[in-house]
C-alpha cells in the first residue's frame, strides 16, 4: 500500500470522482424516481459490483487487453452504449405512459432486477476500466507487495465510495419522490430528464475514443 500522504490523496481523487455524475447515477436517480427508494438502493449496490468487475478485471490484466484492442473496445462500448440508451428511453416512456389519462401505472422492476441493471449499466462502461487503469497505478507502489493485491485493495475503495455516493443519491431522489408525490407532473419530468440523461450519456460513450497506448 502506499504511504499514508499518497493514500490520502488518492481518497481526495476518489471521492472527487465519486460525486462526479456518471452513468450510475443517472441509473440510481432514474430507477429511485420510477420504483422507489428500495430499488434506488438496490441498483446502487448493482452498480458497486459492476465496478468491482472493473477491479478484479484490471488486477488480472483482462482491461488492459480490452483497451488495447480496438475491436474489443468498440464492441464493449457500443453495447454498453446500447443499453444505456435502451434503459434510458424506456424511463421516458414509462415515465409518459403513467402520466396518460386512463393508463395502468408501469409496475415495478423489484430490486432484483434493479439491481441486475445496475450491475450491468456498470460492467458495461469501458470507461470505468480506462479509469482503473489510468488511475489506480499511480498509487501502487511494487515495493510494499503484490501489485495485483494494492489494484484490487485501491479499487475497492474507489468502488465503495462510488456505492455510498449512489446510495445518496438514492436517498435523495427517494425523498424528492415523496415529497413530490402529489405532483405528478414535477415527478414525471424529473423521470423523463434522467432518462433523458441516460441516453445522452449512452450517445456519448458510442463516440468515446480507445484512451492512447
Amino acid at each position: 500500500m502506499p504511504d499514508l500522504s499518497q493514500f490520502a490523496l488518492y481518497l481526495a481523487a476518489a471521492v472527487l470522482l465519486a460525486v462526479t455524475p456518471g452513468p450510475g447515477i443517472f441509473y440510481v436517480a432514474a430507477r429511485t424516481l420510477a420504483g422507489g427508494r428500495a430499488e434506488g438502493v438496490a441498483s446502487s449496490f448493482g452498480t458497486g459490483l459492476g465496478g468491482m468487475v472493473h477491479v478484479l478485471a484490471g488486477a488480472l490484466g483482462v482491461s488492459a487487453l480490452v483497451l488495447a484492442s480496438a475491436e474489443l473496445f468498440a464492441a464493449l462500448k457500443l453495447v454498453g452504449a446500447a443499453y444505456l440508451v435502451w434503459i434510458g428511453v424506456r424511463t421516458v416512456l414509462a415515465a409518459r405512459q403513467d402520466a396518460a389519462i386512463g393508463a395502468a401505472p408501469t409496475p415495478p422492476l423489484g430490486v432484483r432486477r434493479a439491481f441486475r441493471e445496475g450491475v450491468v449499466v456498470e460492467a458495461l462502461n469501458p470507461k470505468t476500466a480506462a479509469f482503473f487503469l489510468a488511475f489506480v497505478p499511480q498509487f501502487v507502489d511494487p515495493a510494499q507487495g503484490s501489485v495485483a493485491l494494492q489494484f484490487m485493495v485501491l479499487g475497492f475503495v474507489s468502488v465503495a465510495l462510488n456505492t455510498l455516493v449512489d446510495v445518496g443519491v438514492a436517498y435523495g431522489a427517494g425523498g424528492i419522490r415523496e415529497g413530490a408525490a402529489a405532483r405528478p407532473t414535477l415527478v414525471r419530468r424529473l423521470r423523463e430528464a434522467s432518462g433523458g440523461a441516460m441516453v445522452a450519456l449512452g450517445i456519448g460513450l458510442a463516440f468515446a475514443r480507445r484512451p492512447a497506448p
